[in-house]
Order: structure tokens, then C-alpha cells, then sequence
């Protein structure tokens, strides 16, 4: 039992950061149809950009006030970052065939990744410990404080964005825009500010996830984002590619099935493990766990 519960923990802390990358994905997807392959790239960029700035702007001070600073210092680079990506990289192809978009997607995904690794280097980085290590054991099952920041600080972050999504007049236009783009240009929304929005919140969101895989493994390196960016990826298709509370599901689930796997099997066998499950999910759910079925119009 000492043994679940804390793989239970274990992967709820993981999980909600694959949750969080994966909002980057589904938010993308839902109103341009389009895989953001260079997220995955942008969250490992995060993670680099929050240890310079520890480093050479906040002179490696760990107060609260220096923490708080990082992260939004961090999340504002990360969606410059991703504005400049949908300008350069996406909006010019935006009417060509699907096939040219990936293919630019993959495109930035190299570029951000060599960029990576020619500012910083190739060598694994040790990332700062910002938070004090502080545990707490509850009848064997131990959860630090980290856990408990990640988790939390991460539900927030997942129901603040659903609510602005549901509740709110941008929120709307995203959902108008994510349905038919003409019709919600006739309606009067300005798609091209929604698409440069959900970038925006999508790298923010993977800046958060990339400081908190820094804070988690403290070990990152220039192609971290592929390993991460694959099993957001993989959280998002499993919640429903396109659908928010999907992707937090996605996330959820993928991060406590790999926890146990890697408990009760091998960590060796987690990544087989994760593909044969979103293979299973995807015969029984073809569009994910909270997916809807299109009808198509012949």
C-alpha cells in the first residue's frame, strides 16, 4: 500500500506537468489544426532561459520575490517566443496544404533545439534548487514540498484557464474561432489576435511546465524537449486532441500510468507501456477520452 501511494503522488506530480505541456498542444490544435511540433523545444528553452536568469539576472537569489520573478520573466520570453514562431513559421502557410505547415513545424522544432545547444552548450545543465528540499512522511509515503507546489500551483493554472475559456468574451471567440475561423470572422472576431492568444497562453504554460521539470529533475539538457514534448503530445491525444479538459485528463492519467509502471513493472518498460496504452485508447476512443465525433459532410 506504502508503495501506491506513493506512486500515486509521484504521478500526479508528473502528470500535471505533462498536463500543462500538453494545454500548448490542444489549444494550437483546436483553432488551427496544426501540431506545434517546436513546443516540446520551447518548454526545454524555458527551462534554460529560467536558469540565465537566476544566474545573470537575479544574481542567484532564491527568495520568494527572485522565484515569483523567474517564472514570469521565463513565461514572458517563452511567448515572445511563440508569437514570433506563429508570425515567422505558421501564419505565412496558414491557406497552404497541411503537409508544408508540418514540415515548418519541424523545422522550428530543429532550430530552437541546435539554438539550445549553441547558447548553452551540449552538456546536461545542473538547473538551481529554488525551492527549499523540504519533506514530509506520512506512514512511509514521503511527498516533498516541490510535489506539493507542482500539483497545486498547477491546478490553478489548468482551472483558471478552462474558466477563462468558458466564461469570458475572448474565451468565446476562441471556442468561435476553434469551430469555423469564417464564421467568426463575419461575426467580427479578429482570428489572427486569437491565434497570437493562444500562442501566447500555450508557451506561457509551457514555460511554467519547463521551470517545473527543471525544479522536479534539476538535470536538463539541450533535447529534453523531444522526450517531454512526445508524452504531452501523447497526454493530449489520450484526453482528446483539441478539447482543454482533455488534455488535463491526458496528462493526469499518463503521468500516474507511467509512475506505476515504473513502481510495480520497470522504468525501462514505461515508454513501451505508455504507446501500447494510447494505442488501446485510440481502438476503443478514436478521438481521445472526452473526444466528440465530428460528422463529416459529404
Amino acid at each position: 500500500m506504502d508503495i501506491f501511494l506513493q506512486q500515486l503522488a509521484n504521478g500526479l506530480t508528473i502528470g500535471s506537468m505533462f498536463a500543462l505541456v500538453a494545454l500548448g498542444y490542444t489549444m494550437v490544435y483546436g483553432v488551427m489544426k496544426l501540431i506545434n511540433f517546436a513546443h516540446g523545444d520551447m518548454v526545454a528553452a524555458s527551462a534554460f532561459v529560467g536558469l540565465t536568469i537566476y544566474t545573470h539576472v537575479m544574481g542567484q537569489a532564491t527568495s520568494l520575490f527572485a522565484v515569483i520573478t523567474i517564472f514570469l520573466l521565463s513565461a514572458a520570453s517563452m511567448a515572445c517566443v511563440g508569437i514570433i514562431l506563429e508570425r515567422v513559421a505558421y501564419r505565412p502557410l496558414r491557406t497552404a496544404p497541411r503537409l508544408s505547415a508540418v514540415v515548418s513545424a519541424l523545422g522550428a522544432s530543429m532550430i530552437i533545439q541546435n539554438g539550445i545547444m549553441l547558447i548553452w552548450g551540449p552538456r546536461m545543465r545542473i538547473f538551481p534548487e529554488l525551492v527549499p528540499q523540504v519533506y514530509w512522511d506520512f506512514g512511509g509515503v514521503v511527498i516533498s514540498l516541490i510535489q506539493v507546489i507542482i500539483l497545486i500551483l498547477s491546478l490553478v493554472l489548468m482551472v483558471a484557464l478552462y474558466l477563462f475559456v468558458e466564461k469570458t468574451r475572448m474565451g468565446a471567440a476562441i471556442r468561435a474561432s476553434s469551430i469555423d475561423q469564417d464564421a467568426a470572422r463575419l461575426m467580427g472576431i479578429n482570428v489572427n489576435n486569437v491565434i497570437a492568444l493562444i500562442f501566447i497562453i500555450g508557451s506561457s504554460l509551457g514555460a511554467v511546465g519547463g521551470l517545473f521539470i527543471g525544479l522536479y529533475y534539476r538535470g536538463i539538457t539541450f533535447n529534453m524537449g523531444w522526450q517531454y514534448g512526445l508524452y504531452a503530445f501523447i497526454a493530449a491525444i489520450m484526453g482528446g486532441i483539441g478539447n482543454i479538459p482533455g488534455a488535463m485528463l491526458g496528462g493526469m492519467l499518463l503521468g500516474l500510468f507511467n509512475a506505476f509502471i515504473s513502481g510495480y513493472v520497470s522504468s525501462t518498460w514505461a515508454d513501451a507501456f505508455t504507446f501500447i496504452l494510447l494505442i488501446v485508447i485510440l481502438i476503443v476512443r478514436p478521438t481521445g477520452i472526452l473526444g466528440e465525433r465530428v460528422a463529416e459532410k459529404v
